[in-house]
């Protein structure tokens, strides 16, 4: 008996192919608005360096404190019912917060072994070992970038013989400088910033040399040179700012060793001289009387303390904000 053949079912009805209608889509082509949007903000390379140092917590709380020793270094010498120097013999090596019972008047950090006023002493030796900083600064700042600007941008012979000068000054020792000047000019604020002022360039001069060096090759440079911009005017003009940064960063962080090298010499005794008081001053003499009233030297030693560890820290992050390599 034959096997039947299976016969395929018949197909189903094709499905009805859909047919879009006019207003079921949009064509998107190129948005010329969207195109020329601005996705950032237009930033210069300080205004995003600001932006960053100023989301660096750490920076802020620096900045805010320095601000304040600043302010009450300009300010309480001058609104305080005491002068630096004024002794009250009837009431010596008192302690925090000692109201005077003559004139009515507060002690806040006590007064010393001749009843001199603590709180006084303390911000008017803020004033001195801050002047002193900047100032000593400010010339190793002018010296040091017209220097190094100089011997970076000409290069050759002249600058190797600058930098044999600097190597030469560089090996005078601070201490032993301080000491000679001593002998011949009285001593003050004078004789330390001139004594600082004149080995203390070197660092700066051999920082801006070396930016200058890496800058001058630049096209700008090229550009100001053909245009016949003068050396003056390039050096003014072009590489000096161009070094700003660095220059700012080093600046931060050669205060505090300013302010350091002032304590040491007044703790050794050739600093400023007294009745004048600075935080070495006030260290030096806190330290004779630590073991009966250790406030007299732990006081200032804060101040410097907290100075320095701002300027140390404010300097680390205004490296990190100028850095490109950095920025996100």
């Amino acid at each position: 008996m034959a096997k039947e053949k299976a016969v395929p079912a018949a197909p189903a009805a094709a499905e009805e192919i859909y047919q879009p209608a006019p207003g079921d889509f949009e064509i998107v082509g190129a948005d010329a608005g969207s195109r020329e949007a601005i996705a950032r903000p237009s930033l210069s390379f300080w205004k995003d360096a600001m932006h960053r140092l100023f989301r660096n917590k750490a920076a802020v709380v620096c900045l805010i404190a320095l601000a304040l020793i600043i302010l009450g270094a300009i300010i309480f010498p001058m609104v305080s019912p005491y002068a630096y120097s004024d002794q009250h013999v009837s009431h010596t090596n008192v302690g925090f917060m000692f109201h005077d019972p003559e004139d009515g008047h507060l002690h806040i950090f006590g007064t010393d072994g001749l009843g001199r006023d603590m709180w006084v002493r303390v911000w008017q030796g803020a004033r001195a070992s801050l002047f002193i900083a900047f100032a000593a600064v400010t010339v190793n700042l002018v010296v040091g970038m017209i220097y190094g600007g100089i011997s970076g941008y000409f290069g050759g012979m002249i600058d190797n013989i600058m930098m044999r000068f600097v190597e030469v000054v560089n090996g005078i020792p601070y201490l032993m400088l301080v000491i000679l000047l001593m002998m011949v000019v009285p001593r003050g604020m004078a004789s330390l910033i001139i004594a600082y002022g004149l080995v203390g360039w070197t660092g700066m001069a051999r920082l801006v040399r070396g930016q200058v060096v890496a800058l001058k090759e630049q096209e700008y440079v090229v550009a100001a040179e053909a245009m016949g911009a003068t050396s003056s005017r390039i050096i003014r003009s072009h590489l000096l700012p161009n070094t700003l940064s660095v220059i700012i960063v080093n600046i931060t962080l050669a205060i505090p060793s300013v302010i350091f090298s002032e304590a040491f010499l007044s703790f050794v005794g050739i600093g400023l001289p007294p009745p004048m008081p600075s935080w070495g001053v006030l260290a030096n003499e806190g330290q004779k009387v630590f073991q009966m009233y250790p406030s007299q030297i732990i006081v200032p030693s804060i101040f410097i303390c907290i100075t320095m560890l701002a300027f140390n820290l404010l300097g680390d992050a205004l490296r990190d904000s100028f850095d490109p390599k950095l920025r996100r």
